[in-house]
């Protein structure tokens, strides 16, 4: 009985948990993406991961900080294998930034400039785009704070050098 009461509070913190971090799920995936599909495939991933590894969260950051973390090195290494060779499943979700992207061609022209950084560096500016302290995105990333201040000069830099 109590093995049954435990999947069910798993299942419970498992929901609450996507509930309350599905637009930072989104907002990683949809980085790593070049369409809608492909930000669907990442996000179901994601969530796989998540389920996987909740049991193992122990609260030592935060649960916002530790799904950036999950999303980020799940993108992060489907990146990678996807230029290999690439194979999702589907999966809906509810946000849709893409829709967003098309009636804003500014954040289109973004997004395809961030779309040819390096797969650490997308990571690193989606985080500060989504106006987290350098001390949490030091965190996630795994890097020191004066790190991401340098990375994020240069990131910049890049992004204005790209032509469209």
């Amino acid at each position: 009985m109590k093995q049954k009461k435990d999947k069910e509070q798993k299942e419970r913190d498992f929901e609450r948990l996507v509930q309350e971090q599905r637009q930072t799920i989104y907002s990683v995936c949809y980085l790593f993406a070049n369409d809608r599909q492909e930000a669907d495939d990442l996000a179901q991933e994601v969530l796989i991961r998540l389920w996987q590894g909740i049991d193992g969260f122990e609260g030592r950051s935060s649960a916002k900080t530790w799904v950036y973390r999950v999303a980020l090195n799940t993108c992060v290494t489907l990146d990678k294998r996807h230029r290999r060779r690439p194979d999702c499943m589907p999966l809906e979700m509810d946000i849709d930034l893409f829709a967003a992207e098309e009636a804003c061609p500014a954040a289109s022209r973004l997004h395809k400039r961030i779309a040819r950084l390096h797969p650490f560096d997308r990571a690193l500016i989606l985080l500060w785009l989504e106006d987290l302290p350098y001390d949490e995105i030091a965190a996630i990333l795994g890097i020191t704070v004066d790190n991401v201040s340098v990375r994020l000069v240069r990131i910049r830099e890049k992004l204005k050098s790209f032509t469209d």
